[in-house]
């Protein structure tokens, strides 16, 4: 998703040395013209001139005006592109390092900075004093710029008194800060539905919320579903209720990065029922953390079923969970079911726990690979009860680690029941009480392994989609004209970003503490999460044979593409995103530079602030051009761009292409589409 340190130098072509600015800075009168109303608030105050090169630039407007007037007489003023834009600079860079008088790809250019002159050389200037003198304007420039930046807005919540005594509906809400909201409230219903639907980055906080509360119901309906980078806390949520209900449905579903915290949820709580269902359901990399759910509660239920779905590399950690309860409940249903690698941790859970019970039923099934940690679970409890019904019954085996399980329990009863353990480790597990029915261990043999048949052999099920989708791989000669084939979903699923120009971002240390400082991204959220996640991606040692870059700004693309290639290049990317997820047909095969074995530059987005791309070269690939075809009309849907590993021997065994295509690393090619956001640079034709 998300890449060796991003260059993220300043390319310092051009002189920054500020100089002393006039009160106010008049350009030509139709320099800006398209930009007088959008940015009358930055006219009206004293700015710093631009760097040396644009003072340049606006001292030899009207020459260049006058110079191109033959050459734009055709094109309306309005929508000439003003030379002092950020985009503009970007497309003089283009022509300058790279020859042959290529056509500047509009792909690039579409992810270019829309600042306006004016903007370009304010900002600019502010970055040239350094991050500091750019901070106070931070909100502006995310606006300006299009970049992902926190909210900086949130609406509060905080009266009981509209929470008695009825329902409350909060429908389309978003950004919001639920502070004691409903304490103490006697019966009563609140709904969320469809709250924070589909928004980038959206931030909720729900502290004591429901707190001493009697009765009261609380459902959470479409919350934050299609959200991009999610975060969610709920603190003391509920703590020392009285009976009532909390629902989560459809919670998180496809989102792209969900953070989701419950801390002290329940706690200390009498006779709640809380039910998770449809929980992060086709989420793409997130984690979740229950610390003290349900903690010296009394006969809280919760309930989780269809938990994390389909997902892609989730991650659940539950801490302290149940700690001290009475007869809690706690059931996890199809958990994990069908996803890609889910990774959960178990501390302390249950300790000190009296009459509890937990249950893991179809946990972890037909899921790739996966690892649990079951640390103290259940630990100085008494009179429990934990079944493990059908658990880990993966597409490829997983992990699991118990230690210090059920130590100290008193009169419990721990059972596995067809148990598919392939990687275990017991530590320190108690040494009565437990019962392994029907389990599974590489080291049985058949007679003595009733579940032997239950074992999951790789290629005889269907893996989870995220990670082997219909299309997404595919073998080189099943790109010719004529054929059917599925195509996966191709659709860009990062929120939407420009570059910033080199002048601001070579400004911006490249660093985890740095980014989340400047940009106000709190480290304990999705974004913050994501962001420290990219520059460790940056700094990871190439693999063998790979050249990599980390491009901060489009003239690190542009560079990093020329290093390796050579001037002479293009950037190819598919079209559209036509035919996506459906059946197509194969028109016109066209293969870059004649179709032989050549070089390419892939670069892939990150999740960062700004647009940026994690860019490295393969060697060894065949790119080729395809005509999409809709299967009944067979008129032209879309152009996909394809490229083809043809030295797979460095892959992983566990990669998705040799799931869905049934083979082995280096015994075969593998082939895949270049998605909507993403590009691959080559010689040109």
């Amino acid at each position: 998703m998300s890449l060796n340190a991003w260059g993220g130098k300043a390319a310092e072509e051009e002189s920054r040395s500020p100089f002393r600015p006039p009160l106010f800075m008049s350009p030509p009168p139709d320099c800006f013209a398209d930009d007088a109303t959008q940015h009358a608030s930055l006219m009206a105050i004293p700015l710093p001139l631009p760097p040396r090169p644009l003072l340049i630039l606006f001292l030899l407007l009207p020459s260049l005006l006058r110079s191109s007037a033959n050459e734009t007489a055709a094109t309306p003023p309005s929508t000439a592109l003003n030379p002092f834009t950020a985009k503009a600079a970007v497309m003089r860079y283009w022509n300058r390092k790279v020859t042959a008088n290529r056509p500047q790809p509009a792909f690039l250019l579409s992810k270019l900075s829309p600042l306006s002159a004016l903007d370009y050389a304010t900002f600019s200037s502010l970055a040239a004093a350094g991050p500091s003198a750019l901070s106070p304007r931070l909100s502006a420039l995310c606006a300006a710029a299009r970049l992902l930046c926190s909210p900086t807005r949130f609406e509060s919540h905080a009266s009981a008194a509209t929470a008695r005594d009825g329902p409350s509906d909060f429908a389309t809400y978003q950004n919001s800060n639920f502070s004691n909201y409903a304490s103490g409230a006697v019966g009563g219903t609140q709904s969320f539905e469809n709250y924070s639907e589909s928004l980038n980055v959206p931030v909720d906080t729900f502290r004591r919320y429901s707190r001493d509360s009697a009765g009261h119901n609380d459902s959470f309906a479409s919350y934050a579903p299609g959200g991009n980078v999610v975060t969610a806390k709920f603190t003391s949520y509920a703590s020392s209720a009285t009976g009532g209900t909390g629902d989560f449905t459809s919670y998180g579903g496809d989102t792209n990065i969900p953070e989701l915290k419950f801390t002290n949820y329940d706690a200390q709580a009498n006779g709640r029922h809380q039910s998770f269902g449809s929980y992060s359901d086709d989420a793409n990399s997130g984690d979740q953390s229950f610390a003290g759910y349900g903690k010296d509660g009394n006969g809280v239920v919760s309930a989780f079923a269809s938990y994390a779905k389909d997902s892609n590399v989730i991650g659940s950690g539950f801490a302290g969970y149940g700690e001290g309860a009475n007869a809690a409940r706690d059931s996890f249903t199809n958990y994990g079911f069908n996803g890609n690698v889910p990774e959960n941790t178990f501390r302390s859970y249950g300790d000190r726990g009296n009459g509890g019970s937990e249950r893991f039923s179809s946990y972890r099934d037909e899921s790739n690979v996966g690892d649990d940690s079951f640390t103290s679970y259940a630990k100085g409890g008494n009179a429990g009860t934990a079944e493990f019904d059908n658990y880990g019954n993966s597409f490829n085996p997983g992990s699991d680690s118990f230690k210090g399980y059920g130590q100290g329990f008193g009169n419990h009863e721990i059972t596995f029941k067809s148990y598919i353990g392939e990687n275990n480790s017991f530590k320190g597990y108690a040494k009565s009480g437990i019962d392994f029915k029907a389990y599974r261990h590489p080291s049985s043999s058949p007679s003595s392994a009733p579940a032997a048949d239950a074992a999951v052999k790789p290629g005889k099920k269907k893996a989870g989609h995220w990670l082997v989708e219909p299309g997404k791989f595919f073998r080189e000669h099943e790109l010719r004209s004529g054929n059917l084939m599925p195509m996966p979903d191709i659709r860009d699923k990062m929120p939407a970003r420009s570059f910033l120009p080199r002048s601001i971002a070579g400004r911006i240390p490249f660093s985890a503490v740095e980014a989340q400082r400047f940009f106000g991204i709190p480290a304990d959220t999705a974004l913050g999460k994501a962001v420290a996640d990219t520059v460790a991606e940056c700094e990871r040692a190439p693999s063998r044979g790979e050249t990599k870059r980390c491009a901060t700004s489009a003239e690190d693309v542009i560079d990093f593409a020329v290093a390796m290639l050579g001037s002479n290049v293009v950037a190819r990317t598919t079209e559209s995103t036509a035919g996506s997820k459906g059946t197509v047909l194969i028109g016109k095969v066209r293969g870059a530079n004649g179709g032989g074995v050549t070089r390419s530059v892939s670069c892939h987005q990150s999740l960062f602030p700004y647009l940026a791309y994690y860019c490295h070269s393969v060697p060894r690939v065949r790119v080729y051009e395809a005509d999409i075809l809709a299967v009944q009309t067979k008129e032209r849907i879309n152009r996909g761009v394809a490229i083809c590993h043809l030295d797979t021997s460095d892959w992983s065994a566990s990669h998705g292409a040799f799931l869905s295509l049934g083979s082995a690393p280096g015994r075969i090619e593998v082939c895949h589409w270049i998605f909507e956001g993403d590009m691959t640079w080559t010689v040109a034709d």
